[in-house]
């Protein structure tokens, strides 16, 4: 009894021994990946989510993925972000698609393509919405593949001068503009014979020019009057709904390409969880916002009918922006497949087919 005993014992200890072993075989083994993933701006609200999609990877992965997380501009500048992603020396990052970088960036936020969270979601989802495809192929050309999406939301025009009802009320008023050439287009379109002046200024100057008259009025979001102030520069807002702003997290494409499918598999769940929880929580926080900003007593918000926001649609003349600035890379990239108005044909579906269920 006493020789079972110690024998139960020994075998005892060697399971022990050699259950020691493994666990210190793994959680010493190196990942066979090792990413950074850099974010070009100042994103508080957005920097919890991407740093869970950096530790979803790990844990998706089984630490296969190693992706560390550099927020606020810590490697670099928007521009310098895209280049580093092509090179590979920043392998995940999150861009907003402008023209001069990505050819066909500016279908990612045509003026009067996305109105609502709903419609985001059908035109921006993975592997199937209509966005989604054209602009995964608009990365791909530069060297990069679409993760997910994180929205702000919609733009509306806001002013220091009066309420914003028609386009004639955009009469002799100075409107800040960005390098968002289908936007401009759009406000240039909307203004025609009211007076209305445009002025290009980098987004983080708008408060200061706001506050001392170099501008009247800009495009703005929810997030944007409350987390960037705007909304104690402009008086007023109108919610006009004319573009939506998203922009699109990517990665390398030549070591996504190398990766196993049960890593992407692992990226791709990760992605898809971070993308859901980003969209509930921009809900919610556009919620709050809209609740504090009509609180404000030197704030006016107003709230534009179908009928309304329509004038300002058919004024802004959209086919023509279409055929200038999509036309000539959709044609390049779609051969023969009349893609700038099958594009048009199927937002068009999605605004139908969402606002019917409302």
């Amino acid at each position: 009894m006493r020789r079972m005993n110690g024998k139960m014992i020994g075998i005892g200890l060697l399971v022990v021994f050699l259950g020691c072993l493994l666990s210190v075989g793994v959680a010493s083994a190196a990942p066979e990946f090792k990413w950074k993933f850099g974010v070009p701006w100042p994103r508080p609200t957005q920097n919890e989510y991407h740093k869970m999609f950096c530790d979803l990877v790990g844990k998706y992965s089984n630490g296969r993925i190693e992706m560390k997380y550099y927020p606020n501009g810590q490697l670099g500048t928007h521009d310098e972000h895209f280049h580093a992603v092509q090179e590979n020396s920043i392998q995940v990052s999150v861009f907003a698609p402008y023209v001069n970088l990505i050819p066909g960036g500016m279908l990612n936020w045509m003026p009067w393509t996305i109105e609502n969270w709903d419609e985001a979601k059908v035109a921006f989802e993975a592997g199937k919405g209509v966005l989604w495809k054209v602009m995964e192929d608009a990365y791909n050309e530069v060297g990069m593949h679409m993760l997910y999406q994180t929205s702000f939301g919609a733009y509306g025009l806001g002013n220091g001068k009066r309420p914003l009802n028609t386009p004639e009320d955009l009469k002799n008023l100075k409107m800040r503009v960005s390098a968002s050439l289908g936007l401009v287009r759009a406000l240039e379109n909307m203004g025609k014979g009211t007076g209305m002046t445009l002025q290009t200024i980098p987004w983080g100057d708008v408060y200061d020019a706001l506050s001392k008259g170099v501008v009247d009025g800009m495009w703005s979001m929810w997030p944007s009057l409350v987390e960037e102030r705007h909304g104690e520069v402009l008086k007023y807002y109108s919610d006009l709904n004319f573009c939506w702003d998203t922009n699109n997290v990517v990665v390398n494409k030549e070591i996504w390409d190398k990766l196993p499918q049960d890593l992407k598999d692992a990226v791709n769940k990760a992605a898809l969880e971070v993308e859901a929880k980003l969209y509930e929580k921009q809900q919610a926080l556009e919620a709050e916002y809209k609740q504090k900003l009509a609180a404000m007593k030197s704030f006016q918000i107003t709230a534009l009918t179908p009928e309304q926001r329509d004038v300002f649609r058919q004024k802004s003349n959209t086919p023509a922006i279409w055929d200038e600035l999509c036309k000539p890379w959709l044609e390049k990239k779609y051969p023969g497949q009349n893609m700038t108005q099958k594009l048009q044909d199927d937002l068009k579906k999605i605004h139908e087919q969402v606002s019917g269920k409302k």
